[in-house]
């Protein structure tokens, strides 16, 4: 494996923009809410992203592609982190605003320890579990609205519990990354890789696309708001941000690029503030600290 190298300001850059790119689709999601139904734009933004990726790569979806082989490990990834991590996302940004949804999103480190405990028999080391507890504390107080009381007879909105089963759902997502290799063809090259996963997303993101449509008032209002909307998520948190993530990771490593996520409710709230007019409370930057606290102990050596 390729040693980090220092950061550099390319490096910075590139480990910069997705968090911009993920709070921009979590401000845009809240945007359209009352244009299109959440599942909808799920599977829209990855029809997008699929187009996209065709010309770099078209050879996955050959015959004699090695993606064939391990579908069945595709189709899960394409399950959880396209079909259903997403897909509560936008379905949180519903009833919760995106300086919260981003926020209950930096429990990740939380919710990794979990599932690889339970799961997978990776036992957490005492500044993992810390760090956690910091994280979780974090958390609960954006859960709470930043009055402890309130979590002796805690009311989630919705939103909330969405978000906290789609940060779940990545966890699992991302001890399956963690704990199986890719074929060569496919690790190497961020294109194929991000295709092998799309060709089943879309399919499990289309299969929920028509039962919101069968079971529920399911909408879609185009129009240019919309249009402009969708493709910002289909090129700029689908596509581009996966590949200034996977190159920014390679140069940096990856414990250094995991504090740069946590910029994501930071521009989060910058966002909502400007075009939402959802400023943050105190809370949300008291959660900011005890989350990324909790990120820095566990990752200390």
């Amino acid at each position: 494996m390729q040693s980090p190298q220092r950061l550099t300001p390319l490096t910075i850059l590139l480990l910069v923009v997705p968090p911009l790119l993920w709070a921009g689709n979590a401000v845009v999601g809240r945007l359209v809410r009352e244009l299109v139904s959440p599942l909808t734009l799920n599977f829209v933004r990855w029809v997008i992203a699929f187009v996209l990726l065709l010309p770099l790569a078209a050879p996955v979806l050959r015959p004699a592609s090695p993606l064939w082989a391990h579908w069945k490990r595709y189709a899960l990834l394409g399950l959880l982190g396209i079909g259903l991590y997403n897909a509560f996302q936008y379905l949180a940004l519903q009833t919760s605003t995106p300086i919260n949804v981003t926020l209950v999103g930096s429990s990740l480190p939380l919710w990794m320890l979990a599932v690889g405990s339970l799961f997978f028999g990776a036992r957490p080391h005492g500044r993992a579990i810390g760090g956690a507890l910091l994280s979780m504390l974090g958390v609960l107080l954006v859960l709470s609205r930043g009055e402890w009381r309130q979590l002796l007879a805690l009311r989630l909105v919705p939103g909330d519990l969405y978000m906290i089963l789609g940060t779940i759902a990545w966890a699992f997502y991302s001890w399956l990354l963690a704990r199986t290799h890719e074929p060569a063809a496919l690790r190497r090259d961020w294109a194929a890789f991000l295709m092998a996963q799309l060709v089943f997303g879309i399919a499990w993101s289309g299969a929920l696309a028509a039962g919101e449509w069968t079971l529920t008032p399911a909408h879609l209002d185009l129009g240019w708001p919309l249009v402009a909307a969708m493709a910002f998520i289909g090129i700029g948190p689908a596509v581009l941000a996966y590949r200034c993530w996977g190159t920014g990771v390679q140069r940096a490593g990856p414990q250094v690029a995991g504090i740069f996520m946590n910029l994501t409710p930071l521009f989060a709230a910058v966002m909502s503030a400007a075009f939402l007019r959802e400023a943050p409370h105190w809370y949300h930057g008291a959660a900011f600290v005890l989350i990324v606290g909790g990120i820095v102990v566990s990752t200390r050596r």
